[in-house]
């Protein structure tokens, strides 16, 4: 039996930071990664990321998304 970690929360709910330096932002949870105890919240913690030129990307550049937060530092507001 393969041992799972619990998270009190999952992809699709509506969570609220409470702690750290984007405290008081709402979102989305987009990704948990509960072996790391992380999660994605959508339009929290943008950090921009150089990307280089690949078919995908002819001209490369620099692209925006979301990085991880700590599981601690999010609260549930709804589930979705």
């Amino acid at each position: 039996m393969a041992n799972r970690i619990k998270t009190h929360v999952k992809k699709n709910d509506e969570v609220i930071v409470i702690s750290g330096n984007h405290k008081g932002s709402t979102g989305r949870v987009l990704q948990v990664f509960p072996e790391k105890q992380q999660v994605i919240v959508e339009g929290v913690r943008l950090i921009k990321k150089h990307s280089k030129r690949s078919q995908d990307r002819p001209d490369g550049g620099i692209i925006e998304r979301e990085g991880p937060i700590h599981i601690s530092n999010v609260k549930l507001v709804s589930n979705g």
